[in-house]
């Protein structure tokens, strides 16, 4: 199983404590993927100041391949997060030298020879997606809670499993997988916080809830649904399964401070 992840990664400064975790979506689907047992790289930019190299390193400690990733005369990108009770909360982003992220084309042929290629909203890797459908790569991309983004008109047809985050099973949710799911996705994903998960596979409906754990955290909880999902597919798993898994790997994700 090889996957590679690209796009954005920040530093989580957490306001309180002044502690800095690293994160983004792409580099912590790697991470948990990595955890699972997967081969596992991740290409992005990161800045030349002290918290490009906490990145690098940390990321290369769990076992993720960073041959590509590269540093950039700049910052590297930091989200400022806020605990309310054990929710975390976003304040201020700033991108960094992500801000101008592309792929070179020597990049891309490196991709090319992974099995599935994932990717995030804010991860400036959506143009490159129509390629990598082309290499005959396995797709997938969170759009996070963007539900009304332009990209979700456009992106979907080259996105085999389509990752959304929205707040409960309701009918608009339900006709949002069945839209997705239309334009060409094998099945469309929906988390939905303290009330589960849904996903849509073009004939039914898989409905999964959560079971009572100990909440620390929330910081990363989608991601590694996402990973334990994807990580299912690949091994061939039901969708019910997946979701199973997605649902265990986020638990164990918010029993602690920080993504991973």
């Amino acid at each position: 199983m090889r996957i590679i992840t690209v796009g954005d990664n920040c530093m989580d400064v957490y306001q309180a404590s002044g502690k800095a975790y690293p994160g983004g979506n792409p580099v912590n689907v790697a991470v948990y993927l990595t955890g699972m047992g997967a081969e596992t790289a991740y290409l992005g930019w990161v800045g030349t100041d002290i918290y490009g190299e906490i990145m690098i390193q940390a990321i290369q400690d769990k076992g993720v391949d960073t041959s590509r990733i590269s540093k950039k005369a700049g910052k590297t990108a930091v989200t400022h997060v806020e605990m309310v009770e054990n929710d975390r909360k976003f304040g201020d982003y700033d991108e960094g030298v992500m801000a101008q992220f592309f792929l070179t084309a020597e990049e891309l042929d490196f991709a090319g020879n992974y099995q599935l290629v994932h990717s995030g909203i804010w991860g400036h890797a959506d143009p490159y997606f129509p390629l990598f459908k082309k290499k005959g790569m396995i797709t997938s991309f969170d759009f996070s809670d963007q539900l009304k983004d332009d990209r979700v008109q456009t992106l979907t047809p080259y996105v085999d499993y389509p990752f959304f985050s929205y707040t409960q099973d309701d009918d608009y949710i339900r006709q949002h997988l069945v839209e997705v799911k239309q334009r060409g996705a094998q099945i469309a994903v929906a988390t939905l916080g303290e009330n589960g998960s849904l996903a849509y596979d073009g004939e039914q409906f898989f409905p999964h809830g959560v079971g009572k754990v100990n909440v620390v955290d929330t910081m990363g909880a989608g991601d590694s649904f996402i990973a334990g999902f994807i990580y299912g597919r690949l091994k061939g798993l039901s969708v019910e399964s997946c979701l199973e898994l997605g649902a265990n790997t986020a638990a164990k994700t918010i029993g602690y401070f920080g993504a991973w």
